[in-house]
């Protein structure tokens, strides 16, 4: 009841919380899709020498435990540190850059699993029409349209719940640097069970109509 309280009331606090959240996450999942796409689709039909061994980079990088990304970014900004002149440390800038590193592979292993599925003749039919390559790779991650969005979900998904490498970069501080996940850390430590329930919905509302606008975008339906 308590947390319906606070929803329902649009606590400020809480509605700090959630804004800082969602423009953490949004900024890292848009620079991780604007590189992570075109690095995807690159892979994805380019061969050449090296190639097997940037893609089990970015396959560790997949499954590479946030709280180890927080710790070097956490060593890299540090003041001892090559970035520590950029005083980003316990910054939301901090944060985003961890989450980038985190969704990156992500969005750019699930594109390039995409764009392999494409049946090869469509791009040599395309360029057989006169397309230029930038053009022939747009047709085919239209093809793969469908697997690209899957690639920017999983980004979501992989940032939007983290709480190791934020809490290690960003420090948890409150109006600053406090987002859903480690608010409900703290809150969850501190007893206030009402307040981490309700940053718990907001959490999984936020991810169930991300999911939902996402599905809308591939063209399906509730019913399908």
């Amino acid at each position: 009841m308590e947390a319906g309280r606070l929803l329902v009331s649009l606590d400020p606090e809480l509605v700090r919380i959630i804004l800082l959240s969602l423009r953490v996450t949004g900024t890292a999942l848009f620079f991780s899709t604007l590189i992570g796409i075109p690095l995807g689709a690159w892979l994805g039909h380019r061969r050449f020498f090296g190639r097997r061994l940037i893609i089990a980079f970015l396959y560790t990088g997949m499954g590479l435990p946030p709280v180890v990304v927080g710790l070097v970014i956490y060593l890299l900004l540090s003041h001892s540190g090559p970035l520590g002149s950029l005083s980003w440390l316990f910054t939301p800038r901090a944060m985003i850059l961890a989450q980038i590193v985190i969704s990156l592979p992500q969005v750019a292993g699930f594109t390039m699993a995409a764009v392999m599925g494409v049946d090869p003749a469509l791009r040599q039919q395309v360029l057989a029409l006169g397309a230029t390559e930038r053009q022939a790779t747009f047709a085919v991650l239209v093809e793969a349209r469908l697997g690209v969005l899957v690639s920017i979900v999983a980004g979501f998904g992989a940032i939007i719940s983290e709480v190791g490498a934020v809490m290690l970069v960003g420090g948890n501080i409150k109006d600053s640097t406090r987002v859903l996940t480690t608010a409900i850390v703290l809150q969850t430590r501190q007893g206030n069970f009402d307040a981490a329930i309700a940053l718990g919905l907001v959490l999984i509302g936020i991810a169930f109509f991300v999911n939902l606008a996402m599905l809308k975008l591939q063209g399906g339906s509730i019913e399908s």
